[in-house]
């Protein structure tokens, strides 16, 4: 017995040794610095510096994760036009995030007040920034129906604070989303100590403001260039505020990693409108009806079942969505189960989906990224399919380094209907489109703008002759385009007055051109078969309406999900 124990002793502290062996030896591996190169990574002397730290990204403000996978887009449930306007398609979509309700008045009244604030109307220099930015609120009017009440109030009165903004066309819903990305970098980077707190309320100014893009590029030129506010390094750290570390030669050493980089894992990917494939494959949420590795194909609307009333026993017989139910019928007898709402309604009053989304069908539409085209080419791509593609680059000065936009060099931009908007705006890096020296033997892009890609450019009309690379076989007369469409034309003259020159010709055939994006889900105004996800509808860019509205969504970067899942969905 004596033995035994001896011998049970004797084998727990060679375990107890091995055991601390392995440790050691798994500490000497994860400091014995890069695989790469055995360098120490993240060195206090210089040398590469990683975020070796990342867990995840950061969930934006107002978003919710989508995780992607495959479903049939363009599948509806009824198409009695049978204009093949909806081809089923299977297609696979990444993991992204997405606005969990649309964006709302009040939301977008931010926007408008730090427009104003930052850019001062009564200022020549910016004098259309905030007008070009504002909804049209005329869009509530009627000629033959009195709604002046929400065109004085809808927008700004705290009574429609959180119902879904609507009088904004598709450009001012994407610079809306690009503001909206470099206010939350900006928070992220004060939280963060590379910014000076509160710079962004007390410090901001027309050409003083804050840019992602350009302090990725350029940290030294935003805010200015004012480095009180852009801090060398986190806030209190040694590099913060300092000009880098005296040598034993006298000579001066510049602090490394002093502003933070893509690489520093903080910086979010860009707020964005969502392209049609994500939007449909968010509102369907497929992901409820998931049995195994297939999913069953029960649904017509973005809730389970065929029908637009709650099967629940606490809400039986209320209304999932906010949509038109009839001639003359937006919202019931009043004091009985309906949708609660005759106009817009509150975001949230309905229940969300299986992706735990508000209002993807019904209360308004909304806009999505994509220039509209009869047809989805899923022959030449079934993985984040999107058409709409126009390739950009930073443009860089003389000097070599990039060039930002100033308040005398800032563009605007006159719409058909006379609407001045700006193209960009001061501290933002200038953009270029893409020339010979990124598309030169290419195989995934030829051309800045791709937008025509197969339907639309010179080579899918009839008119093309093939084998004529000659200047003039190169070339198409306007009415030989494939989508002849009406080309209205607005300019100013030399005093500024507007000319307004509206094509009047009869011989032409479509709305549909370049500047026609898709809108998805229904209205308030809308029937409930334009409830169903894969219905999809296309209207003018530059113009609005009181039933489109739109939310923003965000490209998940790293892994497809948080957690690692089984074969029936489960968490392990």
């Amino acid at each position: 017995m004596k033995v035994n124990k001896f011998m049970a002793i004797r084998l727990l502290l060679v375990l107890a040794l091995m055991a601390s062996i392995s440790s050691c030896s798994k500490k000497s591996s994860s400091n014995s610095g890069s695989r790469a190169t055995g360098w120490k990574i993240n060195d206090k002397k210089g040398g590469f510096q990683y975020a070796s730290k990342f867990k995840k990204q950061e969930t934006g403000p107002g978003l919710v994760l989508v995780e992607g996978g495959t479903f049939t887009m363009g599948k509806v449930q009824d198409d009695p036009m049978h204009d093949w306007n909806n081809t089923p398609n299977q297609q696979h979509v990444q993991s992204f995030y997405m606005d969990e309700t649309e964006v709302t008045n009040l939301m977008y009244m931010e926007y408008l007040d730090w427009l104003k604030r930052v850019f001062p109307p009564e200022e020549d220099n910016y004098k259309n920034i905030y007008e070009g930015a504002s909804p049209d609120t005329l869009v509530w009017r009627n000629r033959l129906g009195y709604n002046e009440t929400m065109t004085n109030n809808y927008l700004r009165h705290p009574a429609y604070a959180e119902y879904p903004v609507v009088g904004v066309n598709w450009i001012q819903a994407t610079e809306f989303s690009k503001w909206r990305t470099d206010r939350v970098n900006e928070s992220v980077l004060e939280k963060a100590g590379y910014l000076k707190k509160d710079a962004k309320v007390t410090d901001v100014k027309g050409e003083a403001t804050f840019s992602t893009d350009t302090y990725l590029a350029a940290p030294t030129k935003t805010f200015g260039g004012d480095d009180k506010i852009v801090l060398k390094g986190p806030r209190n750290s040694k590099a913060a505020g300092k000009g880098g570390t005296k040598g034993a030669n006298g000579t001066i050493t510049e602090p490394k990693g002093i502003y933070a980089q893509r690489s520093s894992g903080l910086v979010l990917p860009e707020y964005r409108l969502p392209t049609e494939a994500e939007w449909e494959y968010a509102a369907a949420a497929d992901v409820g009806q998931r049995e195994y590795n297939v999913y069953k194909g029960q649904k017509k609307y973005p809730w389970s079942g065929s029908y637009t009333r709650s099967g629940k026993r606490q809400i039986k017989g209320d209304q999932l969505a906010n949509f038109k139910q009839g001639k003359g019928d937006y919202g019931g007898i009043a004091g009985w189960s309906d949708d609660g709402a005759d106009i817009t309604n509150k975001v949230k009053s309905y229940p969300p989906n299986d992706f735990g989304l508000y209002d993807m069908a019904g209360n308004v539409a909304e806009w999505v990224a994509d220039v509209y085209r009869p047809i989805v080419d899923d022959e030449a791509s079934d993985f984040n399919y999107y058409r709409g593609n126009v390739y950009m680059k930073n443009k860089i000065g003389e000097d070599g380094k990039v060039e930002l936009v100033t308040g005398e060099s800032q563009k605007f931009d006159t719409m058909p209907n006379g609407k001045v908007m700006a193209r960009n705006f001061p501290g933002q890096i200038a953009q270029v489109p893409v020339d010979e020296k990124e598309t030169y033997l290419r195989q995934n892009f030829d051309k800045s703008d791709e937008r025509n890609y197969r339907d639309g450019d010179k080579q899918s009309t009839r008119y093309y002759k093939f084998g004529d690379d000659s200047e003039e076989g190169s070339k198409l007369k306007p009415e030989q385009r494939m989508y002849d469409s009406p080309i209205h034309n607005v300019s100013t003259d030399s005093i500024g007055n507007m000319i307004r020159k509206y094509d009047k010709s009869s011989k032409r055939t479509t709305l549909v051109n370049d500047d026609v994006r898709v809108y998805k889900g229904g209205s308030w105004r809308d029937r409930a078969y334009w409830l169903d996800p894969a219905q999809r509808r296309y209207f003018p860019q530059d113009m609005a309406t009181d039933y489109i509205g739109f939310r923003c969504a965000m490209s998940r970067v790293g892994p497809k999900s948080d957690s690692k899942k089984s074969a029936r969905n489960k968490r392990r």
